[in-house]
């Protein structure tokens, strides 16, 4: 497939002069003209039809990239509000007249770094074996290299802290290197932490690079600064939104119904939806800020009639935020940055002499950040990271700093860290074929095991968590070894729901916060692929892995993905995320997924490593069915009473059979049982939903 396909797709929606299905769509690209719907409207005139000659699933996995890049979208029609077709949108329409999104696809072409170990260096390991004996060579490599640059790719289990962590203490005894001279930069206090364990009594400066720029900010603060200004807290953000809300008389409950749609509000508390929302209006004053521009109406202009007051209502928001912060002397992470930036550019003299700076996820670096490092300007450079798990672009990282560091650095050293000490040797070569495509050096296993990867399909998202429930009791995995994964906070929340009704430990760690749930020390991890990166686990389940979650077509932030003009494919770090969640696993990993197949993310050549159980019927399965049965029996029978009308005429028998075998979670889902059409569906969907799961 040709890199600009995709405007092909974009082409025919914006010529076919009614929204289409994904059917019509396919069948019109492919020159289909046995379509009865493309005879009838004489579709096969248009310029575009028949101008993609390629197998459906392919085309259907462009159509799911531009859906994931927000270029075209979902409309419902006005006849049927459950029916969805396929629409451009204004960003889609602008994609065509000038393509970006091709150029966003990352070319590696890193595969053939070789670490080209020299003879001096082999001298040096043996010299100082009694300190680097227990390291492989390419390690060694990371930790006495003396090039004044060095970005240093470690792959996924391959002991990058250490080497991190060792370089730093090497320095220091070894080549009589200042600990004061040293700056460690990271990016969250639990990294930060990990590395202070590591080094501890030095004077070395650890930090993360917003603890660094508020240390910069308070010691100079009468430099930038005609007041004194502190950092917001949790309490000041609250007051912040509560008091824009009331300028357009809004309250917190009214801004989260006109914000969110019901599938979003779904499975969350008011507080949970109200952190989501506050953390949106700050989350985009401080995407504005780092590109230093203001925050303006008109760049709330391309949102849709359905859209249009949640986005005036965010625009609001974050316009008195700004204002008031500025009034009453207040700054967050954003500001630290940018005020530290304008500090060391207006009074070059405060800028700290570092020798040596040591820059950890190197991958997750924002231009901010990389401009912060340029200030500093250091003497020797040495950055760590791997970009197969940069995940982070939709918060504004890009993993072009990483890859594009051989040409700002003419002269660095690349070295690599291939071999992984976290997982069995199937696992490792699973995650390898994951990101192929992205042409990165493959991991090489150092723990030989028995191969336990299986990929198992359900007839709902329901009978996905019973099947959770029931393996978790039959591991013999410790509890706290076992790490459930989602994509979604709606599929944990729900998740955790039903974990809490079996009174089964857990602590759940979602994007918005970390708790713990009836739990003792040994309880399950439930946690987002995005709050789990850099943690490990004996036994891993994925949940949900299908074309809604891999790529992630819904969104818990409409308006943020619209306002966002995005730099980054998408697609590509979606499919990243998968490689992310699988690598946690040290020995067991599970692929779960409800519906007709399998995220496309899962390519042929991975499913002849996976133990594929497409099917299979659980232990579970027969009970449930004949508990959902009888509850939905028990309601038909008390309704038809009510109304004064026979029981089929509200429910056959074969639909409630169908009901508890696909076990729909969803309204949409519902769609697709026997005999409950849109008329059905509208009168008794959230009743059927209360019986199944109340």
């Amino acid at each position: 497939m040709n890199d600009l396909d995709y405007l092909f797709v974009l082409k025919a929606l914006n010529e076919i002069p009614f929204g289409v299905g994904r059917k019509l769509l396919i069948d019109y690209l492919r020159g289909n003209e046995d379509n009865e719907s493309i005879k009838r409207n004489k579709l096969h005139l248009l310029e575009h039809f028949g101008s993609l000659t390629y197998e459906k699933h392919e085309i259907n996995q462009i159509i799911d990239n531009l859906l994931a890049n927000n270029l075209i979208g979902l409309a419902g029609i006005n006849s049927n509000k459950f029916w969805k077709v396929l629409e451009i949108t204004k960003k889609g329409i602008d994609e065509i007249s000038d393509p970006s999104l091709y150029k966003k696809k990352i070319a590696f072409n890193l595969k053939g770094i070789k670490n080209e170990i020299t003879e001096q260096e082999k001298q040096i390991f043996s010299s100082f074996d009694f300190f680097l004996k227990t390291f492989s060579d390419e390690q060694k490599k990371a930790i006495i290299c003396s090039k004044k640059e060095i970005l240093c790719i470690a792959g996924a289990g391959s002991g990058k802290t250490t080497a991190l962590t060792k370089r730093i203490e090497f320095m220091i005894k070894y080549r009589s290197i200042d600990p004061k001279k040293i700056l460690a930069i990271t990016f969250t206090r639990k990294a930060r932490q990990e590395m202070m364990k590591r080094l501890p009594e030095t004077d070395v400066m650890i930090e993360t690079f917003n603890s660094f720029c508020e240390k910069m900010l308070r010691q100079h603060q009468q430099l930038i600064y005609n007041r004194p200004v502190r950092v917001i807290n949790y309490r000041d953000k609250i007051i912040m939104v509560n008091k824009a809300l009331s300028t357009i008389n809004m309250d917190m409950k009214r801004a989260i119904d006109t914000y969110f749609s019901y599938q979003q509000k779904r499975s969350k508390t008011d507080e949970q939806l109200a952190r989501i929302f506050m953390n949106d209006c700050f989350f985009l004053r401080d995407y504005f800020k780092f590109k230093n521009k203001q925050i303006q109406e008109l760049d709330f202009s391309g949102i849709d009639a359905e859209h249009k007051k949640s986005a005036d209502m965010l625009f609001t928001a974050c316009s008195y935020i700004e204002a008031y912060m500025k009034k009453n002397g207040l700054r967050d992470f954003a500001d630290q940055l940018i005020d530290t930036i304008a500090l060391f550019t207006n009074h070059p003299e405060t800028i700290p002499r570092f020798e040596h700076i040591l820059v950890d996820e190197y991958q997750d670096v924002n231009s901010t950040q990389i401009k912060l490092i340029d200030l500093l300007n250091p003497e020797n450079l040495f950055c760590v990271g791997d970009p197969r798990q940069a995940i982070f672009g939709w918060r504004g990282s890009d993993v072009k700093y990483i890859l594009n560091f051989k040409e700002k650095y003419h002269d660095c050293e690349i070295t690599t860290l291939t071999k992984n000490y976290r997982s069995t040797k199937s696992i490792v070569d699973l995650i390898n074929r994951s990101i192929k495509s992205m042409g990165m050096p493959d991991l090489e296993s150092e723990i030989e095991g028995e191969k336990d990867i299986k990929l198992l399909k359900f007839n709902s998202e329901q009978a996905e968590f019973e099947f959770l429930i029931q393996a978790i009791a039959n591991s013999k995995a410790k509890r706290n070894e076992i790490f459930v994964l989602a994509r979604t906070n709606r599929q944990l929340n729900e998740l955790s729901s039903t974990l809490k009704q079996r009174r089964i430990n857990h602590i759940l760690r979602s994007d918005e916060l970390k708790k713990s749930i009836i739990t003792d020390e040994n309880a399950i991890t439930l946690a987002t692929i995005h709050a789990i990166k850099g943690l490990e686990a004996k036994t891993v389940f994925v949940i949900g892995c299908n074309s809604q979650n891999f790529p992630c077509k819904g969104s818990e932030h409409p308006v943020m993905e619209m306002v966002k003009v995005e730099e980054y494919d998408k697609e590509e770090e979606e499919r990243r995320l998968l490689y992310v969640a699988m690598s946690r696993a040290k020995h067991s990993l599970y692929l779960t997924y409800s519906g007709k197949n399998p995220t496309y993310f899962i390519q042929p050549d991975m499913l002849e490593i996976i133990e594929e159980q497409v099917g299979k019927k659980t232990k579970f399965s027969l009970a449930k069915s004949n508990d959902v049965v009888t509850k939905i029996k028990e309601w038909r029978t008390n309704l038809s009473k009510e109304l004064g009308v026979p029981a089929f005429i509200i429910m056959h028998d074969r639909t409630m059979i169908d009901l508890a075998v696909k076990m729909p979670s969803t309204l949409q889902d519902l769609e697709n049982v026997i005999g409950l059409g849109p008329a059905k569906i509208s009168k008794y969907g959230e009743e059927i939903l209360n019986v199944i799961y109340g």
